[in-house]
């Protein structure tokens, strides 16, 4: 028969492997405990009727225990899941706990309340982003420096001794008959090759290509003020009119005011079988008005 006195004065003047003493006070390690402290009404196992909270994954559950049961250890407690609402789980445990003592009733309460305050604040903390600081011993970043630096070394060497060979092979000291290279230096090699004829080849074509550019604008303004100035000469056309009415025009030449424009062309010389050089002829060209016609005549043309 179970004696609960004889056993709190055996566990507590004596040992208990669940008993934690520091400064402030004595503790319980049990995981049945509903308060945390070491105390006569506290110890689940120097009381056969007890009650307590505990939490599985995020879900409390009610574990009681009765005298009935103490026989049968692996069923000495009853497990009651309570519900997810705060209200709805009291009202549970007023059930369950009904003719318990008072005392027990409000500390399974209080528990079931920090348990809950606790599970709000979890949640809130997980959805927040936190710094995480990992501590790295100082003997793997030594090595791993020493490895990092074995490695450039060898790579840059690997390098070098590849690029002499290379060389060498491509000056002739090597015959290619002799060696057997391997697929991937000899692939990259001729991709190398195909880089640089590509160059090349757009580089030539770059050069015989023909652009058209757009022309500056002043030397433009400069042509066109050109353009204008030979308007005003007189064009072949009217060399050929004028003269059809040179014939008719001679009579009336004293009486008619008369223009005469004189025009110089610059001498050029041309040798004959003589060795002589000829001057360019002079062209006279005569314009006359009559009243409101005004007419342009060729009067005398030198060839």
């Amino acid at each position: 028969m179970q004696h609960d006195e004889v056993i709190w004065q055996v566990i507590r003047h004596k040992h208990c492997s669940y008993m934690a003493k520091i400064e402030t006070g004595i503790f319980c390690r049990n995981q049945y405990n509903v308060t945390g402290i070491c105390n006569r009404s506290s110890c689940p196992l120097a009381n056969s009727r007890y009650a307590t909270i505990r939490d599985h994954d995020g879900v409390f559950y009610l574990y009681m225990k009765t005298i009935e049961r103490a026989h049968m250890p692996n069923k000495l407690w009853e497990r009651v899941k309570l519900p997810v609402n705060y209200e709805m789980a009291l009202e549970m445990i007023d059930k369950h706990l009904l003719y318990w003592p008072k005392l027990l009733q409000h500390k399974v309460k209080q528990r079931l309340t920090k348990m809950t305050q606790m599970r709000i604040r979890m949640r809130k903390l997980a959805l927040k982003t936190r710094e995480v600081v990992v501590t790295t011993p100082r003997r793997q970043i030594k090595r791993e420096s020493r490895r990092e630096e074995k490695a450039i070394k060898a790579a840059q060497l690997d390098k070098a001794i590849e690029t002499e060979l290379m060389e060498r092979l491509k000056k002739g000291i090597y015959p290619t008959e002799i060696y057997n290279l391997s697929d991937s230096v000899f692939n990259k090699l001729l991709d190398r090759e195909i880089e640089t004829n590509d160059e090349v080849e757009k580089e030539e074509e770059e050069e015989g290509v023909i652009e058209y550019v757009e022309g500056d604008d002043e030397l433009e303004a400069e042509e066109e003020e050109d353009m204008e100035d030979f308007s005003g000469l007189p064009s072949k056309e009217s060399y050929l009119e004028g003269d059809d009415h040179d014939s008719d025009d001679e009579d009336d030449d004293d009486a008619e005011e008369q223009v005469v424009i004189h025009k110089k062309g610059r001498a050029l010389k041309k040798s004959d079988d003589n060795g002589k050089a000829k001057k360019k002829p002079r062209v006279v060209v005569e314009v006359e008005q009559e009243d409101a016609d005004t007419r342009t005549s060729l009067k005398s043309l030198k060839l």
